[in-house]
C-alpha cells in the first residue's frame, strides 16, 4: 500500500490514497501478472489505510516541524519500503558475491549501512518478513537495490509477490530534538542510552546516518516492514475472497457450490495459510519482539509507528475476513460430505440390487427345484397310485 502525503493551499494536511505506481507491473517481479487476464476496476479499493487512521488525524503535528526550519535541522528524506516476496531467506545473504561492503546482521535485519550512489547514499534494512526498508533512498533507488542485491541473491526470495508492495513516510535529523514520530514524521535526534551495551556491533562501520539513531532507525524499520508486509498479506487475501466470491451465489442459484470436494480443500489449505501467515509464523504481525522488552525506549518508538499505521486493528480485520471465508468453506464442505455420503447410499442399494440378481440367475433353478420339487413329486406319487388302484 502505498501513502501520499499533500498539503493544500490553506495549510491544512491531507492524505489520500492513489493507485501506487510500486504496484504497477515491475521488471524486476518475478511473477507477472497475465496480461490477457482483466483487471478489475475495484482492484485499488482497499480497506487500508481508512479516511480515521491515527497517522491521518495526526498529520498536522508534523506542520511545525515542516514549515519552521532550523540550522540544526537536516533536510526532509524518504523512508521507502518495499516488499516483494512472502519471506527472505537471510542466510542466503551471506554468500552474496555482490553483497554491499561491511553488511551485516542486526538482530532480526540484514543492515547495509551504506547503500546507493555517490553524494546520494542511504542506509537499508532487509527483513526476513520479505520486505526492506531504505533510508534516505527513493522509489528508483529501492527498485536498483531489489534488482542487483535481493534478486542476484539465489534462493533468498521464497514465494515472490505478483506485485510488490510499498509504503512510504519520511524523516529529519536534528540533533537537538528528541528522537520522535511526530504526526507522520520520524524525528531522529537524542536518545537515551541503551540498557545492555550488547545491542549494538562492537565495530560499527561507517554509516550514512549518524549513529546514536541506529537502534531507532531499526525499532522504525522493523514496524514499517511488518505493515508492508501485512499489506501484501491483505492484498493477498482480497484475490483469494474475490475467488470465492461466487460460491455463495452459485448455491442460492443451483443448489450447488460449483467447486469439486478436492478444489474445496484446496482452498480451505490455501486460507489455513493465511492464518498461519498472520498468527503462527516468527514475524507474526501482533506481537512485540523479545528484543524491545529490556528497552522501553526503542519499544516505545516502535509501537508508536505501529499504531500510526493501525497494525492491530489490521490484523483483527484480516482474522475477521478468514473467520468468515472459513465458515462459509466449511458449510460448503458439509454439503459435499451430505451429498457423497447420499450418493454413497444409492450406489450400495444398486450393488446389493446386482447381488440378489446374480443370486437369482445362479442360484434360481436349484431354488424352483427346492419350492416346487416336493410338490410335482407328491402329485407324481398320487397319479402313480390312482392308477395302480
Amino acid at each position: 500500500m502505498h501513502f501520499n502525503f499533500g498539503f493544500l493551499k490553506d495549510g491544512l494536511f491531507i492524505r489520500h490514497l492513489t493507485p501506487p505506481r510500486a504496484l504497477q507491473r515491475r521488471a524486476f517481479s518475478s511473477r507477472r501478472p497475465d496480461a490477457n487476464k482483466p483487471e478489475n476496476a475495484l482492484s485499488d479499493v482497499k480497506a487500508k489505510p481508512k479516511a480515521t487512521t491515527p497517522l491521518r488525524r495526526s498529520a498536522s503535528a508534523s506542520l511545525p516541524i515542516r514549515s519552521n526550519p532550523t540550522p540544526t535541522r537536516g533536510e526532509i528524506q524518504p523512508v521507502f519500503t518495499l516488499a516483494t516476496s512472502e519471506r527472505y531467506l537471510l542466510s542466503r545473504l551471506r554468500v552474496h558475491t555482490n553483497l554491499p561492503p561491511r553488511a551485516q546482521a542486526l538482530h532480526e535485519s540484514w543492515w547495509v549501512p551504506k547503500w546507493g550512489r555517490d553524494g546520494k547514499e542511504g542506509e537499508v534494512f532487509v527483513f526476513s518478513n520479505g520486505s526492506f526498508v531504505c533510508w534516505g533512498l527513493g522509489e528508483d533507488e529501492a527498485k536498483r537495490f531489489a534488482v542487483e542485491v535481493i534478486g542476484n541473491a539465489p534462493g533468498v526470495e521464497v514465494e515472490p509477490l505478483q506485485e510488490p508492495e510499498t509504503e512510504e513516510l519520511e524523516f529529519v535529523v536534528d540533533p537537538i530534538e528528541k528522537t520522535r514520530l511526530q504526526g507522520d514524521l520520524i524525528i531522529l535526534g537524542q536518545t537515551s542510552p541503551v540498557n545492555e551495551d550488547d545491542l549494538l556491533p562492537k565495530n560499527l562501520p561507517p554509516m550514512a546516518f549518524p549513529t546514536d539513531t541506529l537502534l531507532a532507525r531499526y525499532a522504525f524499520s522493523q514496524a514499517l516492514s511488518r505493515s508492508t508486509a501485512l499489506s501484501a498479506l491483505e492484498v493477498s487475501l482480497d484475490d483469494y475472497l474475490t475467488s470465492m466470491a461466487r460460491l455463495p451465489h452459485a448455491l442460492a442459484q443451483t443448489g450447488k457450490p460449483g467447486m469439486g470436494r478436492t478444489q474445496l480443500i484446496k482452498k480451505l489449505g490455501e486460507l489455513m495459510k493465511f492464518r498461519q501467515g498472520l498468527n503462527l509464523n516468527r514475524e507474526n504481525f501482533s506481537e512485540t519482539p523479545d528484543f524491545y522488552w529490556a528497552e522501553p525506549e526503542l519499544e516505545r518508538y516502535f509501537k508508536s509507528l505501529s499504531n500510526a499505521l493501525e497494525v492491530r486493528a489490521r490484523i483483527d480485520s484480516v482474522n475477521e475476513k478468514i473467520t468468515y471465508a472459513a465458515e462459509v468453506q466449511s458449510m460448503l464442505r458439509q454439503l459435499l460430505t451430505e451429498s457423497s455420503t447420499h450418493s454413497m447410499e444409492l450406489i450400495i442399494i444398486a450393488l446389493i440390487a446386482v447381488e440378489v440378481i446374480i443370486a437369482i440367475i445362479r442360484d434360481g433353478p436349484e431354488l424352483w427345484e427346492m419350492i416346487v420339487g416336493p410338490e410335482e413329486k407328491r402329485e407324481k406319487d398320487d397319479a402313480k397310485f390312482a392308477t395302480q388302484g
